[in-house]
Formats: structure tokens, sequence, C-alpha cells
């Protein structure tokens, strides 16, 4: 298993239309791409409270490659982001960092 970390930074004010946009919208369109979440948080205390990080669980590179093509590439998520962005932009950018755990940790 190989999980991958991603942070939004989002435009001063906008994390909550980001929020809004997974929980009703992004989780069901990776629901029936197979993407299978492994959690997500919003900074308590740290640089920024405007950054959303969440990790995605995969079986392999090429599972992730698959699968996350697909999403990518789906209609149905072009055409809600562009609805949730009517208002403007929501991120700023985005980190991507694929981790493989080690020997020691508690999740495999």
């Amino acid at each position: 298993m190989i999980y991958e970390m991603r942070v939004y930074r989002c435009l001063p004010g906008r994390l909550p239309a980001l929020l809004n946009r997974f929980a009703t919208i992004t989780l069901k369109i990776w629901e029936k791409h197979g993407i299978k979440q492994a959690g997500f948080f919003t900074t308590l205390v740290g640089e920024s409270n405007q950054e959303l990080t969440y990790f995605l669980a995969w079986e392999s590179l090429a599972d992730r490659e698959k699968k996350w093509n697909a999403f990518a590439a789906d209609p149905e998520w072009h055409a809600k982001r562009a609805e949730t962005e009517k208002d403007g932009q929501i991120v700023a950018n985005v980190s991507v960092q694929m981790l493989t755990p080690t020997a020691f940790s508690s999740v495999k």
C-alpha cells in the first residue's frame, strides 16, 4: 500500500467552499472511480488555517495512475468543479507527495 498526501492551500476565505465541495461532490465521484481516502485534516495550529491536508490509499502507483486519471477526465467532475468555482477560484496551489510506510508504521 502507498499513500498520497495532498495539501490544498486555499485563497483567503475559500476553505469553507473547498470543504463543502469535498463533502458534497468530490467524495461521491471518487467512490465511482474506486478512490479510497485515508483521512482529511484542517490545520488547527500551523503556518496557515486555510489548508486542507488529506491522504489517499493506493495499491500501487499503477492503481493510482489508472483511477486518478479516470477521475481527472470525468465530465461530471469538470462540470461540478466549474459550478463550485463560479464565485472565483478556490485553491491557490496543491502540494503532492507519494509516501510508503516504514517497517515500524502502524499503517501498512
